[in-house]
């Protein structure tokens, strides 16, 4: 089929719409949006150029998603003026905006984990008229956008059972499917390996190349840097600037971002590790299959340094994490805090293993340290609530849980200082230093900290380092895992390398580059990646 045919069967193709050859893809003014009493986006301009990858900064609250999602038709502005194409629209729903373009990669997929592929692309677009050539036209055409971005896809496998990065790329595949000239990526990297990261900005380009407009939502500065061409900075529900790329940095991005200057590099002294605190011997975890995630694992950390765990996502260190922790059983080995061996068997082996000492803050915010229909006070206390400064027995001390909440809250600046607010409504930042702050504020031994800033802003993320690092100070055992390969070497004092399931390398942060930490990551061997 050639070009021109093919651009005749997609129907919202840009040649198609009005107003197609105006210099601005998007246009945005004066928009407003109030949810309550909280004003999420005050007065916003924006303007986007046809053909351009532009960047949305701005901390966790700013109001770069909610902008987004007015202009994908998610929301409906109070206020104010959209232009497309140069051409003003009331944007009213999703299919609105996908008939004028515009397609949406959010943050969590919206995906259905028991279909297939092809099955998720065509959902919701059964009765575009681009489908009445069959299914099978829909695979076929599915196979193509495929090769033709780089976004290459096993249309029958199902959801369920393809990687995190494969799942994205169905995202982006279906938008492209349904004609998207214009695609917003809401924090496109948070889930993705450095290899995955780096095939999606080469998509980007493709798409760039091609004419298409992106606009990327991150908090990454580095990502801004290596594939933006203009940048706009939001805070506090306000558009602060527009800038080109090549005309500033990440320091003055990030000042513009909070309102200050912000330490972009960790400040640490050198550590001075004494003895060993956390001891981890020939530990093998099976999942629910049978099979084998981690695989007969051993090392220590000595009190007074952060041993940082890299990889890839899927190669063990969740499942690692939890063993450690108590929250699932080993398969076999053993876990020493202070040369006690802990059981941590059971479903009270979480609780056991704080009671030895052992801090953890888990991956997953959402799926294991929150109940975010809680009130912040109730998860300052949870997993801790039986602890005598909280009462006796059954009976809660609430006044005390909330007294103690009410400290945390001002000493890890956790913002809105309400503890009465349901965990919910605060930001990403603001929940993981809940977290955070329940974890640390503890007579502890060790520390366990799984993916640390994880869709967090990057005030935040300062505010988190130099937390990790003054328990670390203050003579504690961290044990760091993080897909985040700067972070892992900012922080660490050692770093180990797992792959399938084992412990593949070590390395020194201080000499290890990047390169051959991502050479033990995809699982060479230290010497090959020494070479």
């Amino acid at each position: 089929m050639s070009a021109d045919n093919e651009k005749q069967q997609r129907p919202d193709s840009a040649a198609a719409r009005p107003g197609a050859r105006s210099e601005w893809a998007i246009e945005l003014e004066k928009i407003n949006k109030s949810f309550g009493a909280v004003h999420a986006n005050k007065d916003i301009d924006l303007k986007v150029r046809r053909g351009t990858i532009h960047g949305i900064v701005g901390e966790n609250g700013a109001g770069k998603s909610t902008l987004m999602s007015i202009l994908y038709g998610f929301y409906t502005a109070d206020s104010g003026t959209i232009r497309v194409n140069g051409e003003p629209h009331a944007i009213t729903d999703s299919r609105h905006a996908l008939a004028l373009g515009i397609g949406m990669v959010h943050q969590h997929f919206m995906l259905v984990d028991n279909m297939t592929v092809l099955d998720n692309v065509i959902l919701g677009a059964e009765d575009s008229p681009f489908l009445n050539k069959t299914l099978s036209r829909a695979r076929q055409q599915l196979i193509k956008l495929g090769e033709e971005y780089s976004l290459e896809v096993d249309p029958d496998a199902l959801i369920e059972n393809i990687s995190v990065g494969q799942q994205q790329r169905v995202e982006i595949l279906k938008a492209l499917f349904r004609g998207a000239d214009i695609l917003i990526l809401d924090e496109p990297t948070g889930v993705l390996t450095p290899a995955e990261a780096d095939h999606l900005f080469r998509v980007l380009e493709t798409l760039r190349a091609e004419g298409k407009t992106v606009i990327l939502i991150t908090h990454k500065l580095r990502e801004i840097m290596a594939i933006t061409d203009e940048v706009s900075v939001m805070r506090q529900g306000e558009m602060v600037e527009t800038l080109q790329t090549k005309d500033t940095n990440p320091e003055q991005i990030a000042e513009l971002m909070v309102g200050r200057r912000v330490l972009l590099q960790v400040e640490k002294q050198p550590a001075t590790p004494g003895g060993v605190v956390l001891e981890v011997e020939n530990l093998s975890v099976r999942d629910r299959l049978g099979v084998d995630r981690v695989k007969d694992v051993s090392f220590s950390v000595r009190a007074g340094e952060i041993v940082g765990i890299a990889g890839v996502a899927g190669n063990g260190q969740s499942e690692l994490l939890e063993a450690i922790s108590g929250i699932s059983d080993p398969h076999s080995g053993s876990v020493r805090i202070n040369g006690q061996t802990l059981d941590m068997r059971g479903d009270d082996g979480a609780a056991r293993a704080r009671r030895a000492g052992l801090a953890h803050v888990p991956e997953d915010r959402h799926r294991m340290g929150l109940v975010v229909t809680f009130e912040e006070w109730e998860n300052s206390i949870l997993g801790y609530e039986t602890y005598p400064n909280y009462g006796k027995g059954a009976i809660l001390d609430s006044a005390a849980a909330q007294a103690e909440a009410q400290k945390r809250i001002e000493m890890f600046d956790i913002r809105p200082a309400n503890i009465k607010l349901k965990t919910a409504n605060f930001s990403g930042g603001n929940q993981q230093k809940i977290v955070l702050a329940r974890e640390m504020d503890r007579d502890l031994e060790v520390l366990v900290v799984g993916q640390p800033t994880r869709g967090v802003d990057i005030g935040a993320i300062e505010f988190i380092h130099k937390q990790i690092i003054k328990m670390r100070d203050a003579g504690k055992a961290v044990l760091l895992v993080s897909v985040e390969l700067d972070e892992i070497r900012s922080l660490s004092d050692r770093i180990l390398v797992m792959f399938d399931g084992k412990l593949v390398g070590e390395a020194d942060p201080q000499t290890a580059s990047e390169r051959d930490l991502g050479m033990m990551m995809a699982g060479v061997e230290q010497a090959e990646a020494a070479e």
